[in-house]
């Protein structure tokens, strides 16, 4: 007989190996056994036994069993694994679940080895407390030794025989059945330390140095794990020397530090080779270690870097650095805390900008520390100043833009300082002939001239800005400390009032200045500017050069026009406007594109045309946000037209406030078009004459990117602003469309058709398509006909009708002639 090998299995149902097995009783055989009464068994002994496969599936058990193993029947313990039943403690095992003790013996079937008849011995009355004790320790020893994946071992070195525990067995894959001797473990080992190890156990056997070797071990199915095997010298019951220690699979242990050393040597990879700053502070806040990039970034070597704190690095002219201030982390929504930007100071005594992050980590030692990312943002920091300057300063002055006025004007009110302040609106008078008669180029002279006599000459406390054109705004944050109102608007305009050298010729020139000051509490930066701005306009009614102070009356005609802005602003913001379209033909009369022109159906006025409210919107500022939903109406609208006869009909809109010169002029364009999926060879931008001249690279790269694209510019207008046709050619737009002023009496004034007809033919002689504006009766039709004009636009043809009316005439064919 020998012991019992108890392998854990799974729950199941299964054949007998080698034959089928008879059916003594049906309840204490397994489901699925075939009969066969051609194999004969012998019968289980009248005791407690179990008939099982070689890996441990019972196939039948006596009642006597069924009742030690706490089962109601035999039946109940078929298709399990035995190990499912009992728990192997040493030479003893038990019934889970109870403390009954019992010996299992088995050997194999007489009649078919592959089964396995075991007989299990209750030896509960022999196991003393002194036993049960000793049972108890040995299953703590082994419960703890496989927690630990540790084993242990004895070697005599006399006779080379080993004694393994049950946990080495298993940790080493070796079958304990297994003779095992040191050889046999030598073998195991990894040829590449078995010399080492050998070595280690010899002088352990020799000279009883104990012993703790590391080593690779090769189990019989192939796996390496990694054994860390202590050794030492004990004695036997005679009294003579017995090598004995603990073989601990760190495997796993080993593999988490060398993915742990290589996620290291990554990381401090990655820290030398970035390109930005990474320093490494204690919690002091004292510089441990920096990289490279670090070190370049502050002009020091590491040695002289160590040991300085956050604060020294800091520049005197900025806030010192708290790097629980910069820690990165993410708030409760999960957004990243914005960065903290510091000015810190180079070894030269240069400042360098930098936006710091940093995160509190842990080193592999424990030891805690603070990660910090410095990141040089100076270049980055001058390119937003510049780019800031550029957003809020005058390109061709200089001086403050709208935008900057309106910032200023804000801070005032925030600090308390409209009371005691004013501001100051002017306007060139009839800066549009200087523009006409000496070129834009000269105007802008005179405009750079001026803006420097203001700078000069405004007293302390004022700041001149240019909001427009031809209109500058003085602000002085107190009228008092320069005598007044009066005062300071007599020395405005006497600045304004002079002649000017310009290109050689003398210009004499005036302006018309309003001003206003704060009538009560509830005046603001803006009132003010509005105010102003409505006084100018008295002034300039009163003849050139003439300066007008805002009354009560003046204010409230202005605070009537905000209201109707601010109706304007909710039209606009529930999209309460709508567009008509004008439809331009050509000579056939056949419709071949329509301009979007603005209506608003006003609930108490009507409706109004653009002139009755776009001054209005001129002045709050509406007239981007007017143009940005003109044109995406516009598109969407014209891409569910009908083709017209000639084709795909174009849509053409007007753009005032959203212009070239914009930063995000050619992306939303994109995306309206995007949006409404209008073909690009049907979009047609107009512009007024004026908003084409002498563009600056900005705009007119702006324009061609979207001209490469497919789009069109028309020059809305053309005929008023220039004093030589030959600069038609340098205009970046391939539409020019002839101001109706020169069509009004094109068939009866010899002059305005030699003006029309030097248009037309330079227009074609350069490629550029000539649209007529302004047809309204048969005669200007007929007399252009003869100019070479390609299309035609007027009230002969059609008045702008409602986007409905629009596409029904494109499904009708076209318009009927109107002879006004």
């Amino acid at each position: 007989m020998r012991r019992l090998l108890l392998t854990e299995r799974g729950r199941r149902t299964q054949r007998v190996p080698g034959g089928s097995l008879p059916v003594d009783d049906p309840e204490t055989v397994a489901p699925g056994v075939v009969e066969s009464s051609h194999a004969v068994v012998e019968s289980l002994p009248d005791a407690p036994a179990l008939l099982s496969t070689s890996d441990g599936v019972v196939l039948r058990a006596t009642e006597q069993a069924a009742l030690l193993l706490g089962a109601d029947s035999g039946g109940e313990l078929l298709g399990s694994g035995i190990t499912e039943l009992m728990l192997v403690e040493g030479e003893f095992a038990r019934p889970r679940g109870h403390d009954s003790w019992f010996r299992a013996l088995s050997w194999p079937h007489q009649r078919n080895p592959l089964l396995t008849v075991t007989l299990l011995v209750d030896v509960s009355d022999l196991m003393t407390p002194t036993a049960s004790l000793l049972a108890y320790e040995r299953r703590k020893l082994q419960n703890a030794q496989r927690a630990a994946r540790m084993g242990t071992w004895e070697w005599d070195p006399r006779t080379n025989s080993t004694r393994l525990s049950e946990m080495f067995f298993e940790i080493t894959g070796t079958p304990p059945s297994t003779e095992t001797t040191f050889e046999h473990y030598l073998d195991h080992i990894h040829p590449e330390d078995r010399s080492r190890v050998a070595a280690c156990w010899n002088q352990l056997a020799e000279e009883h140095t104990p012993m703790e070797v590391e080593h690779r071990y090769i189990r019989p199915d192939g796996a390496m794990r990694i054994l860390l095997c202590h050794g030492g010298v004990a004695k036997d019951g005679e009294g003579r020397p017995l090598m004995v220690g603990t073989a601990q699979d760190v495997t796993e242990q080993r593999t988490a530090l060398r993915r742990m050393e290589r996620s290291s040597q990554r990381f401090t990879d990655l820290v030398n080779l970035t390109p930005v700053g990474i320093g490494l502070f204690d919690q002091g806040q004292r510089l441990v270690d920096a990289n490279d990039a670090l070190c370049e970034l502050l002009g020091y070597d590491l040695e002289r870097l160590r040991g300085t704190s956050a604060r020294g690095l800091t520049h005197p002219d900025d806030r010192e650095i708290d790097l629980a201030e910069t820690e990165t982390r993410r708030s409760q929504r999960g957004n990243r805390r914005a960065s903290v930007q510091r000015m810190l100071v180079r070894a030269d005594g240069q400042p360098v900008h930098c936006e710091l992050h940093s995160t509190p980590s842990v080193q592999d030692d424990g030891t805690r520390f603070w990660l910090v990312v410095f990141q040089d943002v100076t270049e980055r920091r001058r390119t937003s100043e510049a780019l800031r300057f550029q957003a809020t300063h005058d390109e061709l002055t200089g001086l403050p833009n709208r935008a900057a006025v309106k910032e200023m004007l804000a801070d005032m009110r925030a600090g308390g300082e409209v009371e005691r302040s004013a501001v100051l609106f002017c306007d060139i008078d009839n800066f549009k002939r200087i523009n006409d008669s000496l070129g834009h180029d000269a105007g802008d002279d005179l405009l750079v001239a001026l803006a420097r006599r203001l700078e000069g000459g405004l007293p302390e406390g004022c700041v001149a800005a240019r909001i427009s054109g031809d209109e500058f705004v003085v602000i002085c944050v107190d009228v008092d400390v320069v005598g007044g109102t009066g005062a300071l608007a007599s020395r405005v305009s006497g600045l304004l009032n002079t002649a000017v050298p310009i290109r050689d010729q003398l210009v004499r020139i005036s302006a018309s200045v309003g001003a206003a000051v704060p009538d009560g509490s509830d005046t603001d930066g803006n009132d003010l500017l509005r105010f102003a701005d409505a006084a100018m306009f008295e002034a300039k009614g009163n003849g050139p050069g003439r300066v007008s102070l805002a009354g009560p009356a003046l204010m409230a005609s202005a605070n009537s026009q905000l209201q109707l802005e601010g109706q304007l602003r909710e039209a606009l913001h529930q999209d309460q406007l709508t567009l008509h379209y004008q439809p331009v033909v050509n000579s056939e009369g056949t419709v071949v594109s329509a301009e979007a022109l603005l209506r608003w159906p006003h609930p108490e006025r009507g409706l109004l045309t653009p002139g009755t409210f776009l001054p209005v919107a001129d002045q709050g500022g509406l007239l981007r946000e007017i143009d940005r939903w003109v044109l995406r109406r516009a598109l969407r609208e014209a891409a569910a037209w009908p083709e017209g006869a000639a084709g795909p009909v174009s849509v053409a809109v007007n753009l005032g406030g959203l212009v070239p010169g914009d930063h995000d002029f050619v992306d939303y364009v994109a995306d309206s078009v995007a949006e409404s999926g209008i073909d690009w060879s049907r979009v047609v931008l107009e512009l007024v004459e004026t908003a084409l001249v002498d563009l600056p690279s900005r705009p007119r790269s702006a324009m061609q990117d979207l001209v490469a694209r497919g789009a069109r510019f028309a020059v809305d207008d053309f005929g008023t602003g220039f004093s030589s046709l030959a600069r038609l050619k340098d205009l970046p737009a391939q539409i020019i469309k002839v101001d109706r002023k020169f069509v009004s009496e094109i068939h009866s004034d010899s002059c305005d058709f030699a003006v029309a007809k030097a248009v037309v033919d330079m227009a074609s002689a350069i490629g550029r398509e000539c649209v007529a504006e302004g047809v309204e009766n048969s005669e200007q039709f007929e007399t252009l006909t003869g100019t070479g004009v390609d299309s035609y636009q007027g009230w002969f043809f059609s008045p702008p009708v409602p986007a409905n009316d629009f596409h029904s005439m494109l499904v009708a064919g076209g318009p009927r002639r109107v002879n006004v």
